[in-house]
Order: structure tokens, then C-alpha cells, then sequence
């Protein structure tokens, strides 16, 4: 699920970790492998209420967060990512999640800090993301969802160079209500015709 709209702000006392190792950079970004301390601050993003609705899921307790990635750590079909400023402020988390080596696919989820909107990180960091996928791995296809309603998550796939293949009717339940999720896809020629740098030149 790609979440890049929002609203609040987050208090979560997570101190800037500049010298933090990254596995992946970007042009105003960088991704450092999400680590069972950094429970904390995902759990603040993912208790927002508008987070949640985007992602269709209920909040989790911090224990069961800090269980799942620890169980994630060992899952040889999923890569969970910070998202970091050059100064080490982390602004989001990005995932690399259900990876199907023998069929070569993956999905792609984006959650953004709403006070870091507007300023090109989420695509910088969704578009090292796919650098990743298809410079690093043997992956050929690649998709996303996000709310029908989600201009800026929609626009930022778009940029990036998703197709949307459909809609998702009634997909999701939050509210009382049903939802409708965009249906996106990447694949491998069409990453390869997209006439910009890739992550490795950052």
C-alpha cells in the first residue's frame, strides 16, 4: 500500500541517527534496514489515524509491532526500510514485501511522515526502491495500491513510471465503509526505458 497523503504530526522522540549504516541511497534520501528499536517509531506513524485508513489495517500494539519485525527479519521475502534525510531524520518507512523470486514479482508499500510531504522524498524514496528491485534482484514485475482518492500517492507512482492497471472495488474496509484501491504496476522493460538516474549514481 503506498500512503504518501496525511495529517497530524508525530511526537515520537526518535533521535536523528547520522551515522546510521544505509543500504540503499537515493537522491534525498537514503534507506537503512528497519531494526526492532525503530518499533517505536513506526508504531507512531502507523497509530495515526489517517495512516491507518490508508494502509486498511487496525493499529497493533507495540509489543506485536516490535514481534513483527523481528519475525520480518528472517523472512527472506520481504525488505522493510527507513526512509532518511541526509542528517539521519527519519521521515518514513518503505518495503519490498511478498517477493516471489521464481515468478519475479514483488509489492511495493510507502508510509511518509505527513510532515515531510511536498518535497520529492517519497518518490526519491520509491523510485531507489525499484532501483533496488530490478538493479539488485532478478525481479521482473513489480505493484502497488493505494486509496482511489490518494491524489498525491497516485501521482508520485505515476511519476515514477506505475501504470494503473484497475481498480480494486470495495477492497477495503475502514469506517463503516468500503473502499476503492488503485491497482498500479512496474515492469522490468519498462524501468529500463525510464530516462533518468538510477539510485547507484546518487
Amino acid at each position: 500500500m503506498i500512503m504518501i497523503e496525511g495529517a497530524g504530526t508525530m511526537d515520537d522522540g526518535h533521535d536523528a541517527e547520522p551515522e546510521r549504516q544505509l543500504a540503499w541511497r537515493a537522491a534525498s534520501v537514503g534507506l537503512a534496514v528497519v531494526e526492532v528499536d525503530d518499533a517505536g517509531l513506526l508504531h507512531g506513524w502507523r497509530s495515526d489515524p489517517v495512516n491507518a485508513h490508508e494502509f486498511c489495517t487496525w493499529p497493533r500494539s507495540l509489543a506485536a509491532l516490535r514481534e513483527r519485525i523481528e519475525r520480518d527479519s528472517d523472512d527472506d521475502d520481504r525488505d522493510d526500510f527507513l526512509v532518511l534525510l541526509p542528517d539521519g531524520t527519519p521521515i518514513g518507512q518503505i518495503a519490498l514485501g511478498c517477493q516471489n523470486m521464481v515468478e519475479g514479482t514483488a509489492v511495493v508499500e510507502l508510509m511518509l511522515d505527513p510532515r515531510y510531504r511536498g518535497h520529492g522524498h517519497g518518490m526519491d524514496a520509491l523510485d531507489a526502491l525499484v532501483d533496488l528491485a530490478f538493479g539488485e534482484l532478478p525481479l521482473y514485475r513489480l505493484t502497488a495500491e493505494t486509496h482511489t482518492g490518494n491524489a498525491p500517492a497516485l501521482a508520485v507512482l505515476a511519476k515514477s513510471g506505475f501504470v494503473q492497471e484497475g481498480v480494486s472495488r470495495a477492497a477495503c474496509f475502514h469506517r463503516g465503509r468500503r473502499h476503492d484501491l488503485a491497482v498500479f504496476s512496474l515492469l522490468r522493460p519498462e524501468w529500463e526505458a525510464l530516462n533518468r538516474p538510477r539510485a547507484w549514481d546518487a
